[in-house]
């Protein structure tokens, strides 16, 4: 019933979900009915879990065995809380350096932000549970393998995780557009977290208004952004080139 990155039916899910499998989404038949997929429903919110109801020609395409209606994806990495990726870093980091990602969708702009994360020495990225990109073969691939080697936390909001590093003394930084700080005018030399924005809107106002600062990039050309991806490998540099003069 399981191979390494679904798994299909409905007592197959439940049991996953009740032995903490790291799902990142379950894909649930439209109009589906009985106790068991109730029970399952039941399971999946109370976790957290993200599900899309879908058709069943959906169904049919993520696998040809039979699937009775439900079909979930199962993470090849676990996930930390953030309690457990602070917690663990503060033991060894005097001046931890953490990215938080608000809402990115593309599973490849996720790799690429993994594998420059590992490069530049991030102690752990901070997702949330719903809306998120997954991490997939497609991410793993991108990453180059970094997501095996760069710890990963998921959490309900992104706002709760500024709220706890903020409380752990871990200032915040917000990559955005929506102010007149560039990135040479701030200082990444703290204990920080870098806030990146989703593909298409951002960070979203109320986390920008919870950041401790906001910082954006100098665009000198006609286009008015830059990849999400390639942006966050200009943040992570500029940390990098900051603290080197320590």
């Amino acid at each position: 019933m399981k191979n390494t990155e679904q798994i299909y039916g409905i007592r197959a899910v439940i049991e996953a979900i009740k032995s903490n499998e790291p799902i990142d989404k379950v894909f649930i038949q439209k109009g589906l009915k009985g106790d068991l997929s109730r029970d399952m429903e039941t399971l999946i919110r109370k976790n957290g879990i993200t599900a899309s109801y879908v058709p069943i020609e959906k169904l049919n395409r993520l696998t040809k065995n039979n699937h009775q209606g439900v079909v979930a994806n199962i993470s090849p990495i676990t996930f930390l809380t953030v309690e457990e990726l602070v917690e663990k870093t503060l033991e060894t980091k005097t001046t931890p350096l953490f990215l938080l990602l608000d809402q990115l969708s593309d599973v490849r702009n996720f790799g690429a932000i993994i594998r420059t994360a590992e490069c530049t020495g991030v102690d752990g990225i901070i997702i949330q549970k719903k809306g998120a990109a997954p991490v997939t073969a497609d991410t793993i691939k991108t990453s180059a393998g970094a997501a095996f080697r760069v710890p990963i936390a998921k959490i309900d909001h992104i706002k709760d995780a500024v709220y706890y590093l903020q409380a752990s003394g871990i200032k915040v930084i917000a990559a955005t557009e929506k102010t007149e700080n560039t990135i040479y005018e701030v200082s990444f030399k703290e204990p920080c977290a870098i806030i990146m924005g989703s593909e298409d809107v951002g960070i979203s106002p109320s986390i920008l208004k919870a950041a401790d600062h906001m910082a954006k990039l100098p665009l000198l050309g006609e286009i008015g952004s830059l990849n999400v991806s390639v942006a966050c490998g200009v943040f992570l540099y500029e940390a990098v080139r900051q603290r080197q003069e320590l």
